[in-house]
């Protein structure tokens, strides 16, 4: 079996893939996005999870519940800023 050779085997370096490895930029930081986005997600969640217990107890830090509560929001408005960067430009 013959070794493998690192630019003929690598993903997108086919007959039709760019020289300079642009598409493997492309995916990674495509990746890298869906990851963040991801991230965001769970934390947002997990600070929903602890935004309601709080809510339960009725010795809650009403300063701390305001704090959780607004870093909530900004994950929200990151999370929709990096879906609208997903959505790909369409030329009309």
């Amino acid at each position: 079996m013959a070794p493998k050779d690192p630019d003929i085997d690598a993903p997108g370096a086919g007959p039709d893939a760019p020289a300079d490895g642009t598409t493997d930029n492309v995916d990674r930081e495509l990746f890298r996005k869906f990851e963040r986005l991801r991230q965001l997600r769970i934390e947002h969640r997990d600070l929903d999870d602890v935004i309601a217990r709080l809510s339960l107890d009725i010795h809650v830090d009403e300063i701390q519940l305001k704090r959780l509560k607004k870093r909530k929001l900004m994950l929200k408005d990151q999370i929709e800023r990096f879906e609208s960067q997903m959505i790909p430009d369409l030329n009309a």
